[in-house]
């Protein structure tokens, strides 16, 4: 049986306060993994930090620079340039527990899963620590949407803890820049049909003296702005057929008045009104045509990449 080689993958910025204590943590629960700490930016001494504690431990694994902003780009770099069978993914802050790495691993170990997700939620730790009470309602509001439309059953669609086989590494195009890398990770998960599994871990807000990336209002627009790409991106029909029939039912209301109009008198004084009402159903109609078009070229993608993954000669190892 060929040994297993593990890369722990910690993207940071601007993480001086903790990354030594991150990479001494993971060095001791998983001695024979190499540690990358992906460098996004950093105008501190979070690179000297890393090498300098690499170096010490005897570490292997080593620090990568990317210069492009945003933790997707970062996952993007250390995915590209990592050759490893099971990849650990974590923050480079010291909110997630290295200890647990282990349990997470097994599931892929095993065979049983692509990816596996720390989930912070079903235990409570992640409402216990977190101060930022609309992330906490970003979170449920994505999670809900996400579940239903998938049909599954996930408790923690952003959680930054997880870990993944080659299989799902490799199969796995980051078109995301930021902190949405996460939920576009489960999103590509389901619509792809890798498995999922979810292990509960403890979950503690950053150390005092550690300040967070994220932004409330401007990350409350992402979810927004998330949640509609989920649905334009994923279930086109939904989307544009859920505007097409409001755009048909504003149509139709316009055009009532117009109609009774013609009804009753066999002239239309109110031509603008009709103009609206026309105007409306010819766009509905249009967005209801793309969202047909567009989810036909999605099951043709789901079908290439189905296709794509059997004429692969690295399918998952089972160790």
């Amino acid at each position: 049986m060929k040994s297993c080689q593990i890369a722990v993958v910690l993207p940071a910025y601007n993480e001086e306060l903790t990354i030594e204590a991150v990479i001494r943590e993971f060095n001791t629960a998983l001695p024979e993994a190499a540690v990358w700490v992906i460098n996004n930016r950093s105008n501190d001494r979070t690179e000297a930090i890393a090498h300098q504690t690499l170096l010490q431990l005897g570490c292997s694994g080593g620090v990568l620079n990317e210069a492009r902003p945003g933790k997707g780009n970062a996952v993007r770099r250390a995915f590209m340039d990592i050759d490893a069978d099971v990849y650990v993914l974590a923050d480079a802050d010291l909110t997630y527990p290295a200890s647990q790495a282990r349990r997470l691993i097994q599931p892929v170990l095993d065979g049983t899963a692509d990816m596996v997700v720390g989930d912070r939620h079903s235990q409570g730790h992640y409402a216990a620590e977190n101060k930022r009470h609309f992330h906490g309602f970003g979170n449920h509001l994505v999670k809900s949407m996400v579940n239903t439309m998938f049909r599954a059953r996930l408790e923690d669609i952003m959680s930054g803890y997880r870990v993944f086989n080659r299989h799902f590494v490799k199969n796995y195009p980051i078109l995301v820049d930021g902190f949405e890398i996460e939920t576009d990770m489960t999103l590509h998960a389901l619509d792809k049909r890798f498995r999922i599994v979810e292990i509960p871990v403890d979950y503690k807000d950053r150390p005092e003296g550690s300040f967070s990336k994220l932004n409330t209002f401007r990350d409350g627009m992402r979810v927004l702005l998330t949640i509609g790409n989920i649905l334009r991106h994923y279930k086109p029909l939904v989307f544009f057929g859920g505007l097409s029939m409001v755009l048909a039912a504003l149509g139709l209301a316009a055009g009532m008045p117009v109609l009774l109009e013609w009804i009753q008198h066999r002239y239309i004084n109110r031509v603008p009104l009709a103009i609206l009402a026309t105007g409306l159903m010819i766009l509905a109609a249009l967005f209801g045509a793309i969202g047909l078009l567009l989810d036909s070229i999605a099951h043709q993608d789901r079908r290439n990449f189905e296709r794509d993954l059997l004429t692969q000669s690295n399918g998952p190892t089972h160790h």
